[in-house]
């Protein structure tokens, strides 16, 4: 099982950026995606961003397209998701997961954003 953990999240104001990190325990280069996905309260799951193992290869919802940026290290196990000018309907917990294809096998435990109007 690959533990991953997430860190980074914080409250912020509108307009302000914030840098996520996920760390794997173990090597990421077998799989295909490592991706971000976040939950608001009472809200589904939904997907945020992914990096592919190629460099340029990376997909984004249309949320956050434009505003956030997804880049991964398979050699430091990490993915990282940049996201600039937030607004209140970025407030999320926010988890990594590593999968390939659609399928995603190992999820973080998430962590808090919060931005505040």
């Amino acid at each position: 099982q690959v533990q991953l953990e997430e860190s980074g999240g914080d409250l912020v104001q509108i307009g302000d950026s914030l840098r996520l990190a996920c760390v794997a325990s173990a090597p990421t280069d077998g799989f295909k995606n490592m991706a971000w996905f976040r939950q608001a309260p009472g809200k589904e799951r939904e997907f945020v961003a992914r990096a592919g193992r190629s460099a340029g290869d990376t997909g984004y919802s249309g949320l956050v397209k434009g505003r956030f940026t997804v880049s991964r290290d398979d050699a430091r196990s990490t993915v990282w998701l940049q996201m600039n000018n937030l607004q209140p309907e970025d407030t999320a917990v926010y988890r990594c997961a590593l999968g390939n294809g659609a399928r995603y096998i190992h999820w973080g435990q998430g962590t808090q954003v919060t931005v505040s109007s």
